[in-house]
């Protein structure tokens, strides 16, 4: 009788949060999206992607727990600060 757990789940996500404009103060817009903190959630590296007219990205990658986490969730959560925030796309989702 195998008495292993299963193995857990995982899916790693990258997005790019998108600001209002070029004056978006982009630190805090990613101290904001790290501020999200959820059970099964775990955020990686980042970085900023050039979109156009002087406007950057935040590129946010990271790894959920695929029965704990649901996108509708974690995407409701960081267009939530609407101020900094105009949209998220999905970049890359991939099972790990």
């Amino acid at each position: 009788m195998n008495l292993e757990p299963a193995p857990i789940a995982k899916s790693e996500i990258v997005f790019d949060v998108k600001p209002w404009d070029d004056e978006t103060n982009m630190k805090e817009l990613e101290k904001n999206v790290r501020s999200i903190e959820l059970d099964g959630l775990l955020w990686g590296t980042s970085r900023l992607e050039p979109l156009a007219f002087g406007i950057n990205a935040l590129r946010i990658t990271c790894v959920v727990e695929d029965d704990k986490v649901g996108m509708d969730i974690l995407e409701e959560r960081i267009t939530a600060f609407e101020d900094l925030i105009q949209s998220v796309d999905i970049v890359v989702f991939q099972r790990i």
